[in-house]
């Protein structure tokens, strides 16, 4: 799969018209493949593209991060909002440590 853009993100949120949410995702996607690939030690990246599975991850990941950038909380009446991206959620690690190489 190629890389995860910004417009992936949107689409996935269900906001890809909006070209300040594909701008702002497109920011966190590269951060968050940064990560993975870090994570991964560069396994399940090929020619510096993440494969299917992967790309799942940046698109849940990055989704988490844009749909709350700041990380901070907030409260509008009852509702509320905590956190945001505090790493990789469960899902995500099974499917990352398929590739992980561990240190000997």
């Amino acid at each position: 799969m190629a890389a995860v853009t910004g417009q992936h993100v949107a689409d996935f949120l269900g906001g890809g018209a909006d070209t300040n949410l594909v701008a702002l995702a497109g920011n966190h996607a590269s951060v968050v493949t940064n990560m993975c690939r870090a994570y991964t030690r560069g396994v399940g990246f090929a020619d510096g593209e993440p494969n299917e599975e992967i790309a799942s991850v940046i698109v849940t990941a990055t989704a988490r991060l844009v749909a709350n950038p700041e990380q901070l909380p907030t409260d509008v009446g009852a509702v509320s909002i905590r956190g945001g991206f505090n790493g990789f959620n469960l899902a995500e690690r099974f499917v990352l440590n398929r590739y992980r190489r561990l240190a000997l």
